[in-house]
């Protein structure tokens, strides 16, 4: 049991290591660096949001996230954006059911 935990260790301090190795000269004025977490987060919730499994699904999710999106537009607190997208899932769960 404890290798694989030591081998995920291992390889989550050579990823950090990896990328604090890279000269900074190469990521000052790298566009790629500014944009990647943005695009990683994007991808992340488009796959929690659009996919089940192997499938597509278009359910309650769905609605969530339009939910939060008319929030973020309307410049709303994170908590505010949060509890909208709960509560519009959770309100279109109850009345799909």
């Amino acid at each position: 049991m404890w290798l694989p935990i030591l081998i995920a260790s291992g390889g989550c301090f050579a990823l950090k290591l990896a990328g604090l190795s890279i000269p900074a000269r190469l990521i000052e004025h790298s566009r790629a660096i500014v944009v990647l977490p943005v695009a990683l987060l994007a991808a992340l919730v488009g796959i929690q949001t659009f996919a089940s499994g192997d499938e597509l699904v278009l359910d309650a999710r769905v609605a969530g996230l339009a939910a939060a999106l008319v929030a973020v537009r309307l410049r709303a607190p994170f908590l505010v954006v949060v509890a909208c997208a709960a509560a519009t899932t959770a309100l279109v769960r109850a009345v799909s059911s």
